[in-house]
């Protein structure tokens, strides 16, 4: 049986699959074709009911929960990782909001968005954009603010960029839970037995990764050539931990928090 399996190119994504796609671990009568892309083209993707299994923003999920099934494994949660809101202009939240600055966010439908409403709601002037293109944004001034993740969090600094606002540490001091990023998810047509054996290989392709890091390294650094190796290690650090073997009750206590929060903003009617 072939499915079709799409993530990211950002490190803790192929770090996680690794071991799946290039036969480090049996898979027994599955294989998989897979698509790599931008988040925000993969929950496209996903909402276009494309891929059997797939990364996505659980923002997403909550739009897409009737074909697509959470799995408990392969998920970015955690702690002090979430999306920060910068600049390069000393701006405060109170100027962005009273001047109606523009704020480049990675997709309507990312959990970086949707933590950006949770912390200010009155934000109205959005502008979406590729992740990867919203620092060089900022530089030449063409946006006031914009909202990064992945491995921007680790970079922006040196750029000479401001932090307005962490919007995880936001999300973690109000609810005390840790901050759920990004979701992988299957086709709910793919049968419980199915599922549960994706499943169950994205946790050993998990758990070989940690336990062989140099092995899955040559495949990671194919996708983030532009990265210092330190930063694609930073990167996974902060995004592949046992969240990622497992939701666990305090992750799935996070997800049904953020999906609830999402649905009372109206974001999923």
């Amino acid at each position: 049986m072939e499915l079709t399996l799409a993530f990211s190119t950002c490190p803790n994504d192929t770090f996680t699959f690794e071991a799946m796609v290039n036969g480090r671990i049996h898979t027994d009568d599955i294989s998989y074709k897979i698509t790599l892309a931008d988040i925000s083209n993969l929950n496209e993707m996903a909402r276009a009911g494309k891929p059997d299994i797939v990364k996505i923003s659980y923002n997403t999920y909550g739009l897409i929960m009737d074909e697509y099934e959470l799995l408990d494994s392969g998920s970015a949660l955690g702690h002090g990782c979430g999306p920060l809101l910068i600049s390069k202009n000393p701006y405060t939240i109170e100027d962005i909001i009273e001047k109606k600055l523009t704020v480049a966010i990675p997709g309507l439908s990312t959990t970086a968005n949707l933590l950006l409403t949770f912390f200010a709601p009155t934000i109205r002037n959005k502008k979406e954009m590729l992740f990867h293109e919203i620092m060089p944004a900022l530089m030449r001034e063409e946006i006031d603010a914009g909202v990064i993740i992945h491995e921007n969090r680790f970079t922006y600094q040196e750029m000479g960029l401001r932090l307005i606002q962490d919007l995880g540490e936001h999300w973690e001091k109000v609810t005390c839970l840790p901050i759920p990023l990004g979701a992988i998810v299957a086709k709910r047509s793919l049968g419980q037995e199915t599922i549960r054996k994706v499943e169950a290989q994205i946790r050993e392709s998990v758990a070989f990764a940690l336990q062989h890091r140099e092995v899955v390294q040559p495949f990671v650094g194919k996708y983030a050539q532009e990265m210092s190796n330190e930063v694609q290690q930073a990167h996974i650090n902060l995004y592949v931990n046992a969240f990622s073997l497992s939701l666990g009750e305090k992750g799935r206590e996070a997800v049904s928090l953020l999906l609830k929060m999402g649905k009372n903003l109206g974001y999923y009617e």
